[in-house]
């Protein structure tokens, strides 16, 4: 029978997770949300934005921190180009599909990049705060997890006014709620497809680097994260930024707690059986609906 202590430890470290999962997966519900595209490198992208804060800590001396003042508008921009040269010339009944293909490749080409690049050898960050921790009601909490929530916490934040508050929030909500008819009242969908696009690479610039403050990287690590982050914004309702940082903290949580009687490795099934669950049960997905009309 596992301890009070060790229960509330994992409540804590399961919802510092959700909070990183939310931040990893609202790129891909941002993709699909506003052009019904698989984006499969999204969690590519995440790599090579961690690989790039890697590398400006050990090259360059900085905290991986600092990296994304360059990789955030880089990735905005990677994605505006990606959108509008490669993915607004696939025809809109195909596009879903051919979108999986395409950014396979994408994937791929990345992976191969970094192995050139890096080789196939692990990195980590070793940061001169890694080992620190703070005691919380008795708890242990890694500052580098309460660092990579925190970035979560900011990013998402952020993307909430942006989407709620400016008149391209607006015209973006318009877009993923009806293309056709934001079309009809005036809404240049093509260039808020472009900008969206380039907001879902630039949330993997952030997520990217919160992973890189506590996770060994190696080039094909993007596979281990591709499934549980497409069970994520399944489970939440494609298309649902709120419901997909729902159904990540609430994931998190239990695999955080699964942790205890099932170890590590098992634990992680919990994002399969909870997407088997809802494309048996609730193919919408479970949170979408509702947190949607508050978004």
């Amino acid at each position: 029978m596992p301890s009070g202590g060790l229960v509330f430890q994992s409540v804590i470290l399961g919802l510092l997770l959700g909070g990183l999962y939310a931040l990893l997966a609202a790129g891909l519900t941002l993709y699909f949300g506003i052009m019904r595209v698989v984006m499969i490198a999204h969690s590519a992208f995440l790599i090579l934005a961690a690989y790039l804060a890697w590398w400006s800590h050990e090259r360059l001396g900085t905290d991986p921190l600092l990296s994304m003042i360059v990789t955030v508008p880089l990735f905005f921009g990677a994605g505006v180009l990606f959108q509008r040269l490669l993915l607004s010339r696939l025809r809109p009944i195909t596009l879903t599909m051919m979108s999986v293909l395409l950014t396979f490749a994408v994937a791929l080409i990345i992976e191969g990049l970094l192995g050139y690049a890096f080789t196939g050898t692990q990195r980590r960050i070793q940061l001169s705060y890694g080992s620190a921790s703070i005691g919380l009601f008795g708890a242990r909490i890694a500052v580098v997890k309460l660092i990579a929530f925190g970035l979560a916490v900011v990013a998402l934040g952020g993307l909430y006014l942006l989407m709620k508050r400016t008149t391209f929030g607006w015209a973006l909500r318009a877009t993923i709620q009806h293309g056709d008819a934001a079309r009809l009242v005036g809404i240049d969908t093509d260039r808020v497809a472009g900008y969206g696009f380039g907001l879902g690479l630039a949330t993997a610039a952030v997520g990217g680097t919160a992973l890189s403050l506590d996770t060994t990287i190696y080039p094909s690590l993007h596979w281990h994260w591709i499934g549980p982050l497409m069970a994520i914004i399944v489970v939440g309702g494609l298309g649902s930024v709120p419901g997909a940082a729902a159904a990540a903290v609430l994931l998190g949580l239990m695999q955080s707690l699964l942790q205890i009687p099932m170890g590590t490795t098992w634990a992680q099934t919990i994002f399969y059986l909870a997407l088997f669950a809802t494309l048996a049960f609730r193919p919408q997905g479970f949170f979408g609906g509702r947190l949607a009309q508050r978004f």
